[in-house]
């Protein structure tokens, strides 16, 4: 009786609350949603056995595959890979991967490595020596450098790296010169961030080993070092170079619009993540793309018939530079002004709690995100109105927002510290939230229908007066 009630009660805001969207059709949207949903069992296939998903590699090329074959499954239509590029060389790591202390006393280790950088041919024992900070430190452990691992205190990552001096640049290329196994950095905390270089030649490939490890576990190494006994370590790295060319691709799926199928309305994130050992790529990008795929399977069983066409994306290349929304702009711009809105879903497991607007399109994206927020009352949604949208923002609506698209980073709200799993060890399938993610794929479906049935484009901001 309740489930009907609620029907009715739809039914009777009619075209006030929805537009020219279909009273029954949102509250069978929103019951499947709500009811019957599937986002974890989508998020749990694509991060138990596809796993990470590094742009280039061929686990990225597998998860495009079971996208594509859902999107197909669920009967969306014009569901094909769309290429933005080709890289010379791609990158994999297996499943293979331990680090440890293993004299004078055991200690595993928690670590990373870059992508497109070389690992160790099985298990490869050596003893640990802090890297010479000059080169008159250099001659007195030069002898000992063969085979060893050379601890780099200093912490990882940044993207320009610590400025050094000419001694150090000196010193650093004799150490490498000697033989070692690789070089040991530490994190600057308990978290270890994967990042890489991808831009390199198979005929120019990186050839230094460089595993960082948490900075308890370089903490734990000095105390040994410094109570003056030898520390062994061992890494065992499985990780490869794949000849290219590597075809680069976004997935594409869509229901075609009724009434105006050259119109669209963007769903998407971004599928690539990077692939650290212990990272799945779950939050980063997991949840936002399965948000997507369930949205559009939501749709197809409720029976959806927008009168825009919905488009899925998932974008690939967003870690290294959104390059695939970058190329899908550029290739698609004489069709920009037919693109109503573009929703990005990429910030974690928390639940899509709203977004930021201009005062044209605020009544709109309030009647789009009510079904949702009525069918979720404690996972309160906000709009942010300001003078135009934030033009920068590091995932795949800026790309849209640089040509004046309207394009929209869903706000994450709720339990969940997104700076835990961001690009670290611990981007699992176990952090995501499932209640999170339910409200997140109704509201992308809800909200996508809706948008697409309304009796215009959303309104594009008002241009800033001249000199502003």
């Amino acid at each position: 009786m309740k489930r009907i009630s609620a029907t009715l009660l739809v039914a009777a805001a009619g075209v006030f609350v929805f537009g020219q969207a279909d009273p029954a059709t949102v509250a069978k949207i929103v019951d499947e949603g709500k009811n019957h949903n599937q986002v974890m069992q989508h998020l749990a296939y694509l991060t138990s056995e596809i796993g990470p998903r590094l742009t280039g590699s061929p686990q990225l090329e597998r998860a495009c595959e079971w996208t594509m074959s859902k999107f197909r499954e669920y009967g969306l239509q014009n569901v094909h890979l769309e290429q933005w590029g080709e890289w010379e060389v791609g990158f994999e790591r297996g499943k293979r991967q331990s680090a440890k202390m293993v004299a004078p006393v055991e200690r595993t280790f928690e670590f990373t490595s870059p992508s497109w950088t070389p690992g160790t041919n099985g298990p490869v024992r050596g003893k640990a020596v802090p890297e010479p900070a000059t080169m008159a430190d250099f001659e007195k452990v030069k002898d000992s450098l063969k085979g060893a691992w050379v601890l780099r205190r200093t912490a990882a990552g940044g993207r320009r790296g610590p400025q050094l001096t000419d001694e150090q640049k000196q010193v650093q290329e004799a150490v490498a010169d000697a033989g070692i196994a690789g070089i040991v950095s530490g994190s600057r905390n308990e978290l270890v961030l994967t990042s890489g270089r991808y831009n390199i030649t198979w005929d120019a490939l990186p050839t230094e080993v460089r595993p960082t490890i948490r900075k308890s576990d370089m903490d734990a190494i000095f105390e040994q070092i410094d109570a003056g006994k030898n520390v062994e370590l061992e890494f065992d790295m499985e990780q490869r170079f794949v000849k290219g060319p590597r075809q680069l691709n976004n997935v594409v799926a869509e229901i075609p619009g009724t009434e105006r199928p050259d119109e669209v309305v963007i769903v998407s994130g971004h599928l690539d993540s990077w692939d650290g050992p212990g990272s799945q790529g779950a939050l980063d990008n997991g949840t936002g793309t399965m948000v997507a795929l369930e949205a559009a399977r939501i749709l197809m069983k409720a029976g959806a018939k927008p009168k825009r066409t919905i488009r899925f994306i998932m974008w690939t290349g967003e870690e290294q530079g959104l390059f695939g929304s970058r190329a899908y702009v550029q290739a698609h711009k004489d069709e920009m002004d037919k693109i109503s809105a573009v929703f990005v879903d990429d910030g974690g497991t928390n639940y899509q709690g709203g977004v930021s607007c201009t005062k044209e399109m605020e009544s709109m994206l309030a009647q789009a995100f009510k079904p949702a927020m009525d069918a979720f009352p404690d996972m309160p949604m906000q709009i942010r109105v300001g003078d135009r949208i934030p033009p920068g923002g590091g995932s795949d609506h800026a790309s849209f927002n640089a040509v004046g698209v309207p394009g929209f980073f869903w706000f994450e709200t709720g339990t969940s510290d997104y700076n835990f799993v961001h690009h670290t060890q611990h981007d699992r399938y176990e952090k995501a939230i499932p209640e999170y993610l339910v409200q997140s794929s109704t509201n992308s479906a809800a909200a996508s229908y809706i948008v697409a049935c309304a009796p215009t484009l959303l309104p594009r901001p008002t241009p800033p007066p001249a000199g502003r």
